[in-house]
């Protein structure tokens, strides 16, 4: 069945959403009406990364951001994370917000994004415990812990005295993940944490985010291009499009949607295709040719 692609929302269109009663506990993340541009040059217009874009996350939740390559994911997380400054809008982090209250909500949260940075010429174990110390953790109780996490992600305690230059980088991207759960972060960030990763790195990391969600309760916040990952993972999902949130469900609720509303096959593809004009996978053969060159 061919796609009929649904226009592109206007500026003054908000994302649709499927009826839910709202929480009045805190959230975990609140995010309202926030712009982000960037000056690509002086006689070149700002380019809008985020455009205008709210959305709630409750304690708990894991919550998916799906979008196409410059959609504005990992302007987002940013934002949040506090490596960016707003435009207009604000956010809150467990009622905090990023701007008052920054040293605050650094403290709350942690970041892993895609291509994480580490002192290369240290090993895993070095690493782990510099970063601990930063947050006040004992060393000796932060590598007692960082050898459980990369344990439980499929890194052998022989392996933590390598330098990490010598690891692939899929053993690179575990390591990240522990630092970040080292500190016991409110409030994790995890921006395309397992792409490029091999089939059985990926695994591993998706089954340590499905135990985080279920065993210690926490509040992650996921990028990724892989829809059956984010069908799998998340609680719900929302779909950026030229800086926008266009549409916003569970992974069942968009599936429904896109069936009833447009005539569609219930999969998360169409509801991509349908809500963005375009396909994952042109983006995963676009970031390829782009390594080849």
């Amino acid at each position: 069945m061919a796609l009929s692609l649904a226009p592109r929302p206007t500026v003054a269109e908000p994302p649709i959403r499927p009826s839910i009663s709202p929480s009045h506990a805190v959230p975990a993340l609140l995010i309202e009406h926030v712009t982000k541009r960037f000056v690509a040059g002086r006689k070149k217009k700002p380019v809008v990364a985020v455009n205008d874009v709210s959305l709630r996350i409750e304690r708990g939740e894991v919550y998916g951001v799906l979008g196409a390559n410059g959609g504005g994911k990992s302007t987002l997380i940013r934002l949040v994370s506090t490596l960016l400054t707003l435009d207009s809008g604000r956010v809150e982090v467990f009622g905090h917000d990023i701007e008052r209250d920054e040293m605050a909500v650094k403290r709350m949260i942690n970041r892993v994004s895609v291509d994480a940075a580490f002192f290369k010429k240290l090993s895993p174990a070095e690493n782990l415990v510099y970063a601990a110390r930063l947050y006040g953790l004992d060393a000796a109780r932060a590598r007692q812990e960082a050898i459980r996490i990369l344990s439980r992600l499929g890194i052998k305690e022989s392996r933590l005295t390598r330098p990490l230059e010598q690891m692939s980088r899929g053993m690179q991207q575990k390591v990240a993940i522990a630092r970040s759960i080292l500190t016991s972060p409110t409030l994790l960030l995890l921006d395309e944490p397992t792409t490029g990763l091999d089939p059985r790195s990926k695994l591993d990391v998706q089954s340590f985010i499905e135990e985080l969600r279920d065993s210690h309760g926490a509040t992650i916040v996921l990028t990724t291009h892989d829809l059956v990952e984010a069908e799998r993972l998340c609680d719900r999902i929302g779909i950026l499009n030229d800086g926008r949130l266009v549409v916003e469900g569970t992974a069942d609720q968009l599936k429904e949607m896109v069936a009833r509303d447009h005539g569609e096959d219930p999969t998360l593809q169409a509801v991509f295709m349908t809500y963005t004009g375009r396909s994952l996978d042109d983006d995963v053969e676009e970031e390829s040719a782009e390594d080849d060159e």
